[in-house]
């Protein structure tokens, strides 16, 4: 990322992001702190004197961090909102009374991304790991290019740094463009991947027509899971060439050329292959393509191994929509004689709209020797409608015949997996936002204190 002149930086002054504690924000944050902004933020979590590891880390970089009511506004530059920002918000009508301007995050990413020869990658599920594959084929290639990702690559958050963001000097800059509150659209880039769509936070058709306008914006070649996927009558869909995915490892063929991953499923197959594909485009050697891709150690909450407990294998996962829940189960299936996982739906909108999704996805993958514990829906105030919560999901899945336990707590989801715990079983945490529950994956590997 080059660094932006210093007189630009100072003339601005600081900037105040809002909600610096989320995956996105954050990695805005390191991103400015990189090219020299000063940087302050507010959290819901420092309201009650909480905090989080990612909190920690941009604090040990010199942000100063506030309360989300108000007064950390006062002489700001900037101020930079999330569409999850309501109008209400304390920072926001703060940052009005006091003249500051307020930027979009998407917009605040796009101006640091002028310059560079921008990659975006977009799509309903994959695009965090996707943009991670992809930066990490740049970076082994030599290319040292900028990456601001929505989830954390290992290898990345060395020196407390923000693990989804890579400060590159390169020409070329790889970012996840969110499809989510259609903010992909303030992203002009000469090269894209669209990994697939489906219905998470729109319906299925709002989505496709939103990735159609996405594509007028980009100038280059574009990777499009999308299209590939709608072919004509007798054509056969584009597909890897000689996938495998066997134990915690899976490879395939590209061009001739073999390709090994040390992530398991069909999924990171799928991810890795269009990562290979953007990068063969833009002209890096398939030989170089294939040793970096086998270097790549993942992202963090994606499948990831945290360690084991009793025999049995700890891993923590952001799935949150169905189709990313079955992809993540499925995989684990394979592997694993159980998998017992602890799910936390992460907002009551996504829960009503996917009601549906959630139930036909966990029919699908779930046998009846594993085990689905579902915790009550994470919840982060403002004005949802939460007449449908997990009681709701819990209802239908008891109604089909599968295994649920309903637990009210943390605590009470830790007690039911410490039980479950023997070889041969998964113990999952997952769901987004809740940063309850990486801690709790963590906690499961830790000695465990038999006087506590």
């Amino acid at each position: 990322m080059g660094k932006v002149d210093s007189r630009v930086a100072k003339g601005r002054g600081r900037i105040h992001l809002v909600g610096i504690g989320g995956v996105g924000m954050s990695a805005l944050a390191q991103a400015l702190l990189d090219v020299g902004y000063a940087v302050s933020g507010s959290d819901r979590f420092l309201d009650s004197g909480d905090t989080t590891d990612t909190l920690e880390r941009l604090r040990t970089q010199g942000v100063a961090m506030y309360p989300q009511n108000g007064e950390g506004v006062a002489g700001a530059g900037r101020l930079v909102v999330s569409t999850a920002i309501e109008s209400d918000n304390a920072d926001l009508v703060a940052a009005t009374r006091h003249g500051i301007e307020v930027i979009h995050r998407a917009d605040q990413l796009a101006e640091l991304a002028q310059g560079h020869r921008l990659i975006a990658i977009t799509g309903t599920s994959g695009k965090s790991s996707v943009a991670a594959m992809l930066g990490w084929l740049l970076q082994e290639a030599g290319l040292d290019p900028a990456v601001v990702n929505g989830a954390g690559v290992v290898g990345w958050g060395e020196r407390g740094r923000i693990a989804s963001v890579r400060k590159g000097a390169g020409e070329w800059m790889v970012i996840e463009a969110d499809e989510s509150d259609r903010s992909l659209m303030a992203f002009k880039p000469e090269h894209a991947i669209i990994t697939n769509a489906g219905a998470d936070h729109f319906g299925e058709e709002e989505t496709l027509e939103l990735f159609d306008r996405f594509r007028g914006n980009v100038s280059g070649v574009i990777i499009d899971g999308v299209a590939e996927a709608v072919v004509a009558e007798g054509t056969a869909v584009p597909a890897p060439e000689a996938a495998v995915t066997s134990g915690w490892g899976s490879s395939f063929v590209f061009r001739g050329v073999k390709f090994s991953l040390a992530l398991p499923g069909m999924h990171n197959i799928l991810n890795a292959w269009q990562a290979v594909r953007l990068a063969a485009e833009i002209g890096v050697p398939l030989t170089k393509l294939a040793a970096g891709l086998a270097t790549f150690g993942g992202i963090e909450r994606r499948l990831q191994r945290v360690g084991e407990l009793c025999g049995a294998v700890v891993i923590d996962d952001y799935a949150h929509n169905p189709d990313k829940i079955a992809a993540a189960w499925s995989t684990l299936a394979a592997v694993f004689e159980r998998v017992v996982l602890v799910w936390r739906p992460h907002g009551y909108g996504p829960l009503r709209k996917m009601l549906d999704g959630f139930e036909a996805a966990f029919v699908k993958v779930m046998r009846s020797h594993d085990l689905l514990i579902l915790l009550p829906v994470y919840d982060m105030g403002g004005t949802a409608d939460r007449s449908v919560n997990s009681a709701a999901l819990v209802s239908r899945l008891t109604a089909r015949g599968l295994p649920v336990c309903a637990v009210r707590n943390i605590d009470q989801a830790e007690e039911v997996l410490r039980r479950a715990a023997a070889p041969g079983v998964a113990l999952v945490t997952c769901g987004a936002r809740d940063p309850g529950l990486p801690r709790l994956a963590k906690r499961l590997v830790e000695p465990f204190d038999i006087l506590h």
